[in-house]
Formats: structure tokens, sequence, C-alpha cells
């Protein structure tokens, strides 16, 4: 097997991890450490998904996944409960790791973590990305297309 092949392997894999999400993770835990330390590995590693304060963006939030130390995948995303709506904003994978399931399964846990919202973009998609956004809008309410921010949500 190719380095090129582990590395599509480890992205599918890590796909297949985007339930196991952290919330804010902080930049370091030394307990944390410890227990992985002592335990081999076994226990005490972070979460391979993190969800934390979108720094681009005031109120919204970044899922994103990282491999081999490097950020895999991230999305923006705001939601308004009150009016049943998800923005997501910037779905980016890194080239190595793209068509291995990483943007659809971290948009899928976010749909799964709301579940009771239509999905929209603020727009101004890159042309060649049409073909990602039908795909992935397929059967999702909202389906992703363009739609302004409600009177809830700031575009950041």
């Amino acid at each position: 097997m190719t380095v090129e092949n582990d590395d599509k392997a480890a992205a599918r894999h890590l796909a297949g991890l985007a339930h196991r999400v952290a919330y804010d993770p902080p930049e370091r835990e030394p307990w944390r450490e410890f227990v992985q330390r002592i335990s081999r590995g076994r226990f005490g590693r972070p979460q391979p998904w993190q969800d934390t304060d979108c720094w681009e963006r005031r109120g919204w939030r970044t899922r994103a996944a990282d491999l081999n130390g490097q950020p895999a995948f991230s999305v923006d995303y705001r939601v308004c409960r009150r009016c049943g709506l998800g923005w997501v904003e910037w779905p980016d994978t890194l080239r190595p790791y793209r068509r291995c399931g990483l943007a659809s399964a971290g948009l899928t846990e976010l749909r799964a973590k709301y579940p009771d919202l239509a999905w929209h973009t603020l727009g101004g998609h890159i042309g060649d990305s049409a073909a990602f956004w039908d795909a992935i809008g397929a059967d999702v309410p909202g389906g992703y297309r363009q739609r302004e921010p409600c009177p809830h949500v700031t575009r950041g």
C-alpha cells in the first residue's frame, strides 16, 4: 500500500469517527496527557473531531478534524433554533483527503446534532463546487441552497 493510499484510508477512518467530537478543547490538557501516557495510548486520547468558536466569524462555530497533524477538514456553521435554520460556510478538505467522505461525515453529524433544521449556505461559492453542493444537499431540508441569515443571525 502506498503512502497516498494509507493517507486516504486514514481519512476514511477519520470520517467514520465524525460522531466523536470534543467541544471547545483547550490547547493542552496535562491530565489527558498523563492518562494517555500511563495507559500506553489506550485512554485519554483527544477526540478526533473538534467543535470550537469560529475565529473568523463572530457567533459562528467551526467543526474540524485533524489528520497527521494537519487540518484535514473544517466547516463554519451557525444555527437559529428559533427559525429552524442552519447555515454552513467554507467546507474545506485538505487536497490529499478529498473524496474520502470527510465533508459528508462532518455535515451529516451537524445535521444529527440539530435534526429539525433546514440547512443553507450564505452563497458565493466557487463555480466548480456546484456539484458538491448538489450531491451533499440531496434529501437535506433546505438543500444547502443560498439563503440570507434570519434576523437572529449575523453573517459574522
